[in-house]
C-alpha cells in the first residue's frame, strides 16, 4: 500500500500578511534612501555645469527646479573648445583602453596557466602574485621614476600604460584564476580526448565560460585608470596629461570658474558611468557565480 503525503501550506494571517509587507517596505524606504543620497551630488553636479557662472555664484543648483531658464549648454561648449581639455580627455583614453586590454589579456592568459595547466614552481608563482597585491603603489613611484627616465619615456604616455599594468595585474590574475578553477576539470579533460589544443580550450571554452569575471574585471581596471591621478601626476607631462591632471591644473588656475570645473568634472564621469552600464549585466552575473554550485 502505497502511503501519499500531501503538503499542507499554513495559510498566513492577516497580521503576517501585514508584517511582511511592512518588512519589504521598510527595505524598499532605506533602499530608496541610500540611492537618493548617492545620486544627488552626481545630480547636483550635472545641474552646476548646465549654469551659468553669475547664477552658480548667486545661488544654488536647486534653483534650476524654478528658474529652468539657467540651464545652458555654454559650459560644455567653451570646455570642448579647450584643446588643453580636449586634448587631456583623448589622453585618458589612450591610456585607459590599452591598459584595460593589456592587463585582461595578459591576466586571462596567466590565470589559465595558473588554473589548469602543471609546471614546476607554479604553485611558488601564484603564491609571488598573491604577495604582490600587498605592495602599495607608492612603494614603486620613485624607482620606476627612476627606470622610467633612464629608458628615455618619464613623461610620456607609454610609462603610465606600463605602470598600471604592472600593478594591476597580481589583482586580475588572482582574480580570473579562482574564477577559472572552479570550472569542472572534466569538461577540459573531454575537450583535449575530442582533440583540442590548449589554445582552443582557452579560445573556445575557458573565455565564454568566463565571461563575467573578465568583463567584471575590465570594469575595475577602466575605472581605476580612468580615475587615476596620483600616477599621471607623477608619470606625464604637459602635453601627455590625462584628464584628472587637466582638471586639478584648473582647478588649481581657476579655483573660482566653479562652471567650467563642473563642466569638466562631469565629462569626466561620465564615460565611467556608461562603461559600468555597459557591462552591468556581466558583473552581476559574476557577483552571483560563486553563490551558486
Amino acid at each position: 500500500m502505497t502511503e501519499q503525503l500531501t503538503i499542507v501550506r499554513k495559510k498566513k494571517t492577516l497580521a503576517g500578511r501585514i508584517v511582511s509587507g511592512l518588512g519589504n517596505t521598510v527595505v524598499n524606504i532605506v533602499l530608496a534612501i541610500v540611492a537618493i543620497f548617492w545620486l544627488v551630488p552626481s545630480f547636483g553636479l550635472l545641474l552646476t555645469s548646465l549654469r551659468g557662472s553669475g547664477d552658480n555664484a548667486s545661488s544654488g543648483w536647486w534653483n534650476v527646479f524654478t528658474k529652468p531658464t539657467q540651464l545652458t549648454l555654454e559650459n560644455y561648449e567653451n570646455l570642448l573648445s579647450n584643446p588643453t581639455i580636449t586634448g587631456s580627455f583623448w589622453n585618458t583614453v589612450v591610456i585607459a583602453v590599452p591598459t584595460t586590454i593589456l592587463v585582461v589579456v595578459i591576466a586571462a592568459l596567466a590565470a589559465y596557466a595558473f588554473a589548469f595547466l602543471e609546471f614546476p614552481g607554479r604553485d611558488w608563482l601564484l603564491i609571488a602574485v598573491i604577495v604582490l597585491l600587498a605592495v602599495p603603489i607608492q612603494v614603486a613611484l620613485i624607482p620606476l621614476a627612476r627606470l622610467f627616465g633612464q629608458l628615455g619615456i618619464f613623461g610620456d604616455i607609454t610609462g603610465v600604460i606600463l605602470f598600471h599594468v604592472a600593478f594591476g595585474l597580481p589583482f586580475a590574475i588572482f582574480l580570473l584564476r579562482n574564477f577559472f578553477s572552479q570550472f569542472p576539470s572534466e569538461l577540459l579533460e573531454a575537450a583535449r580526448v575530442d582533440g583540442a589544443n590548449e589554445w582552443s580550450i582557452f579560445l573556445r571554452l575557458v573565455l565564454p565560460l568566463g565571461l563575467p569575471a573578465i568583463a567584471s574585471l575590465s570594469i575595475f581596471q577602466f575605472l581605476w585608470t580612468w580615475n587615476d591621478m596620483l600616477v599621471a601626476l607623477i608619470f606625464t607631462s604637459g602635453d601627455s596629461a590625462p584628464l584628472t591632471v587637466a582638471i586639478q591644473s584648473q582647478l588649481r588656475q581657476f579655483g573660482s570658474n566653479i562652471d567650467v570645473l563642473s563642466a569638466g568634472a562631469f565629462l569626466s564621469m561620465i564615460v565611467p558611468l556608461i562603461v559600468f552600464f555597459a557591462f552591468q549585466r556581466y558583473f552581476v552575473q559574476a557577483l552571483l557565480a560563486g553563490s551558486q554550485k
